[in-house]
């Protein structure tokens, strides 16, 4: 009678430590599929503000000098590599340099331009918290010790000069 007691309390306990691990080990991944929508919104936003600064540099608006700058900055930020995330961020926030020092705020590209600044601002934030609770929760005693992020990369944040 004894020995039952035993089993069922070991029994209970392995069982609530399954249903933990399980439940951790489907958070780990729901937040990294959060990671990969996240870059991939802010991959969408940095396009975006791209694509809207070299319109804006072959619009004949700007003086040659500026628009050339831009136009340089815009396609070398596109060029950039996405496997190399030191050389794309370097990319981006050259670009953001090249649009604070050229000072395009004609009308009516201001607006616009200052919208996708915003976006790719909040992008980054977004993305930045969610890799942040990420490797919160990845670097817990029991999620490494159980492996429970499986093979998944580890996530890293993304630091731009974005004009915060």
């Amino acid at each position: 009678m004894e020995i039952s007691w035993v089993l069922l309390a070991v029994g209970t306990v392995l069982l609530l430590f399954g249903a933990y691990a399980s439940w951790t080990a489907g958070r780990l991944d729901r937040l990294h599929h959060r990671v990969d929508l996240a870059r991939a919104s802010l991959e969408t936003e940095l396009a975006r503000r791209s694509a809207l600064v070299a319109e804006l540099a072959g619009s004949d608006i700007l003086d040659p000098a500026s628009a050339l700058l831009l136009l340089d900055a815009a396609h070398r930020a596109r060029a950039a590599s996405l496997d190399v995330l030191e050389v794309r961020e370097q990319a981006e926030s050259a670009l953001t340099r090249a649009i604070h020092a050229t000072g395009t705020d004609i009308e009516p590209w201001a607006g616009e331009l200052t919208l996708a600044m915003r976006r790719v601002q909040l992008a980054r934030r977004f993305h930045n918290d969610v890799v942040v609770s990420t490797r919160d929760l990845r670097h817990r005693r029991l999620v490494s010790w159980f492996r429970l992020a499986g093979h998944a990369p580890m996530p890293t944040t993304i630091e731009l000069e974005d004009g915060k």
